[in-house]
């Protein structure tokens, strides 16, 4: 059975009218070895609980990081999400609001942005937040050609512990620009000297804290120096929670900050959806990408929200646009708002503290497993140890035995063979005793 809507008569009426002689013919442009002969390895129909079966065990099939003991990290991390969140987001005005256009009617809408750009704007210590990017890859690719615009310099520094998709994202994102894009190798010891790579046709810097291979680092005096050579210094944190416990990138200096908000309110979900995060100096606000709420008062002088600013394509002349971002991750930043307001400021540093205590106290215990030598020295709840032989056939051998033994870095980084035997373990507050004893004896047995 095939739930097609359209008569063979109804094919050929249509084909009639727009003078073609077959449906093949509109795909002429196609070539050949791209398309597809014959049908799909797929059964003509099933009934709805046969689908759900058949697809259900194909769902089995995955190992989720909630049901086995996970280290998984690398820029998307494992937390535990209060039932209260997921219960809030999907009451139907928030579930079924798509963009607040019309701010008389989307008004619960335009707050819970208002907030959400609140909370970021504190966390991150800087005086401007906007509603919310994708995610923190192509918020960062964003940052940089803002801070194009801003300086009308045509070259950006990206640090060696910037996360390898990050790196990506921004140089696909400005191939086709006149942007010189330099990025430096990857930054195993944390130790990379980015001063000495400014001169005066930088437009910024780009750094990330916690690195990704976990080290935390003050980029106080990197800022001084940017400003000194008229740069901007963007920082990216991969894991928000991470700024309940570490100085805030605005606090070091820095001009631009994105971040993945993902660890607040929203699962790993497989890869997404994520929600990018997205701030800056207020005086860099006409520059900034997205969309930004604003308070204001109506004509009977009550509070209201407003979209203050809408600097995408389709809302000013194309060529002024700052963006073509055509939309917010709303629903994201939502699920992100409700768990930062749940958990509270004492809360989240309290969170942020867990998370490094026991990442410290794994770290303290692998350190004592002969072989594995711990290479991060500061780190927040993620760090790379070094393993006696590739890390990647290590992480099968233990997925093998259903433990999610951390991110190889030669699944992100493939072409060097220095980092082969490098391996990314994360810990947060959903890691217990039995997690950790079940990865160091596993790694005990296999190495």
């Amino acid at each position: 059975m095939r739930y097609l809507p359209l008569t063979e008569l109804d094919r050929h009426d249509m084909l009639a009218a727009i003078g073609a002689p077959s449906v093949e013919s509109l795909f002429r442009d196609v070539p050949e070895a791209a398309r597809l002969n014959g049908g799909f390895d797929l059964p003509d129909h099933k009934s709805e609980l046969e689908v759900e079966q058949i697809i259900g065990a194909m769902a089995d099939r995955n190992m989720a990081a909630g049901d086995v003991p996970s280290f998984l990290g690398a820029g998307a991390y494992h937390h535990h999400i209060p039932a209260a969140v997921d219960h809030l987001i999907q009451r139907g005005e928030f579930l079924t609001s798509y963009t607040p256009y019309q701010p008389e009617i989307s008004q619960g809408t335009l707050q819970a942005l208002f907030e959400f750009q609140t909370q970021v704007a504190l966390i991150t210590g800087m005086e401007v937040a906007n509603a919310s990017m994708y995610d923190g890859a192509t918020s960062c690719a964003e940052a940089v050609l803002m801070a194009r615009r801003i300086t009308r310099r045509d070259k950006a520094i990206l640090s060696g512990g910037l996360h390898p998709h990050y790196r990506d994202v921004t140089e696909t994102q400005t191939r086709y620009l006149d942007l010189k894009i330099v990025a430096t190798a990857p930054d195993l010891t944390g130790s990379e000297d980015l001063a000495a790579l400014i001169d005066d046709d930088t437009a910024c810097v780009v750094v990330q804290n916690p690195g990704f291979f976990g080290h935390l680092r003050d980029f106080s005096a990197l800022a001084v120096q940017c400003q000194a050579k008229g740069a901007l210094l963007i920082a990216v944190v991969p894991e928000v929670i991470s700024l309940g416990a570490v100085t805030a990138p605005g606090d070091m200096g820095a001009d631009i900050v994105v971040a993945e908000g993902q660890s607040l309110g929203n699962p790993l979900g497989f890869g997404g959806p994520y929600v990018g995060l997205f701030a800056a100096r207020e005086k860099h606000v006409r520059q900034m990408p997205g969309r930004l709420c604003g308070q204001t008062v109506d004509e009977d002088g009550r509070r209201g929200w407003v979209l203050t600013l809408s600097t995408r394509e389709q809302h000013i002349r194309r060529e002024k646009a700052t963006s073509n971002i055509c939309t917010n991750a709303g629903l994201c930043a939502l699920a992100f708002t409700i768990h930062l307001a749940l958990l509270g400021e004492e809360g989240f540093r309290k969170l942020a503290a867990l998370n490094h205590a026991r990442a410290v106290q794994l770290a303290d215990r692998l350190s004592s497993v002969r072989g594995i030598d711990v290479v991060t020295d500061a780190f927040f709840n993620e760090f790379a140890v070094r393993l006696p032989r590739p890390a990647a056939g290590v992480v099968s051998e233990l997925a093998a035995q259903r433990v999610l033994a951390g991110v190889p870095v030669s699944r992100l980084i493939p072409n060097d063979t220095g980092l082969a035997d490098i391996l990314l373990l994360a810990v947060t507050e959903t890691t217990g005793e039995d997690d950790m004893d079940a990865l160091v004896a596993a790694l005990g047995e296999v190495l």
